[in-house]
């Protein structure tokens, strides 16, 4: 990922709506320091990242951010400074919500292997046994081009692809364009930003019930062939459609029945409910110097409930929560006296899963795996064997490394995750104080 500057003219000129909803999971799981070793003791301090965390509230770049780091199943370290809004009396802790954003995605990846392990669907099947209407799609010869201008797909649309964005859909993000414009007309745009229009910003037509989703989906060509290219999509939200056919039940449901009520996920929401507006922090935009508040806690948009439980971007919860999935993928499947998944379901989903045919150059993931929801390590220096996770639009990243026996999440909330360094370079902080390297200044947090 390139670190982006923000914008200094005008507000406008900083949002776009790949700003805004894009840069998500862009951050690096990398640990750049070949043969990591580290003392896994529960008093291990983080004095680099502290000093960070710190600092970036202590500049007003942020209003609050937090950490949550830990080995194993042990509980985890917190790190925390500021509060919910700038100037605000609410210290951030243990009870504050946390827009996730694209860290959804992992967790609708491993809900969708839960699946593959009772034996209901298969990676490699074609969507099209459960949605008959994405059979003989059409795809664009020019992914930017006119939506006439299209051949026939060389192959069908499979669960692998979905998990690993290489099925060839696209995304308002992303996608530019006639693509693009025909996605916004049609409501293909599952995510939520604010109430109140941010300039720059097309907001496009109201996204429609699931169903009617995935149909008007399937009447649109893709942007590549099926296999051939990563390229970040919607197919988490598709996903999301999978897992309401085949288990009969709408993804928020399946999740609290077999994932957040087993693992005590009690904090992770859809829709905020109304008693727990005042632990939502408020969301920003870096601009000029200063904070654009542009979906405070108290009348977030998150307090509404969506239009379908979005597999892609539509979660918000606490930072313990979200440890806990975590615990969870290091305990390979199993957190405490309970498991929800097989360790070789888990494992599965962690690792490589891209299809050969598959191109990630240029793109967010070159020179890394992708597994169910999130980039996953090949085991080179750059992409260390058993790391897995993703990151979220309002700047948070989380992930795990199962050889060393690590997990670690960061959290705060602006908007866009490029505005500043701390997405993309929070692994590289965790890593640098268990290895002793942290450098006195390497803290800096000026992008």
């Amino acid at each position: 990922m390139t670190v982006g500057q923000p914008a200094t003219s005008s507000l406008g000129a900083s949002f776009s709506r790949r700003s805004v909803l894009g840069g998500i999971g862009t951050g690096t799981f990398l640990a750049t320091m070949p043969g990591i070793a580290f003392a896994k003791e529960a008093g291990t301090s983080f004095p680099g990242l502290t000093r960070i965390i710190h600092e970036y509230v202590a500049e007003k770049k942020v209003a609050g951010m937090m950490a949550m780091i830990g080995f194993g199943q042990a509980p985890a370290q917190v790190i925390s400074a500021g509060s919910l809004k700038l100037g605000g009396d609410t210290r951030v802790g243990p009870n504050t919500l946390w827009r996730m954003y694209s860290q959804t995605k992992p967790i609708t990846g491993m809900a969708t292997m839960m699946l593959v392990e009772d034996g209901l669907i298969s990676l490699d099947q074609p969507l099209s046994d459960f949605f008959p209407e994405f059979a003989d799609m059409q795809v664009l010869l020019d992914p930017e081009g006119a939506l006439e201008n299209v051949e026939p797909a060389k192959e069908p649309i499979t669960i692998r692809q979905l998990q690993t964005h290489t099925a060839g859909l696209g995304y308002t993000i992303i996608s530019k364009g006639p693509i693009q414009k025909a996605y916004l007309a049609a409501g293909l745009t599952p995510g939520r930003v604010s109430r109140n229009r941010i300039p720059g910003i097309d907001p496009g037509a109201p996204t429609p019930d699931i169903m009617t989703f995935v149909k008007r989906l399937s009447e649109l060509p893709l942007v590549y062939q099926p296999g051939t290219q990563w390229s970040y999509s919607l197919s988490h939200d598709v996903l999301s459609a999978v897992i309401e056919k085949v288990s009969g039940k709408p993804l928020d449901q399946f999740l609290q029945e077999r994932m957040f009520g087993p693992l005590g996920m009690t904090n992770m929401f859809y829709n905020v409910p109304a008693d727990r507006a005042g632990d939502l922090a408020d969301n920003y935009a870096p601009f000029a110097g200063a904070l654009i508040p542009i979906d405070p806690g108290a009348t977030s948009i998150f307090l509404d409930k969506p239009a379908f439980a979005f597999g892609s971007t539509g979660l918000v919860g606490t930072a313990g929560d979200y440890d806990k999935f975590l615990q969870m993928l290091l305990g390979f499947g199993k957190l405490g006296n309970v498991r929800v998944m097989k360790p070789e379901t888990v494992k599965l989903g962690m690792s490589n899963l891209l299809p050969e045919t598959a191109s990630t150059k240029g793109t967010w993931v070159a020179n890394h795996g992708f597994g169910a929801g999130g980039r996953s390590g090949l085991g080179t220096e750059v992409s260390p064997a058993g790391t897995f996770g993703w990151g979220g639009a309002a700047g948070t990243s989380a992930f795990v490394d199962t050889v060393r026996g690590l997990r670690a999440g960061g959290y705060t909330q602006y908007i866009p995750s490029n505005a500043y360094p701390f997405q993309s370079d929070f692994p590289k902080y965790v890593y640098a104080d268990l290895t002793g390297t942290a450098q006195a200044g390497a803290g800096k947090t000026s992008p």
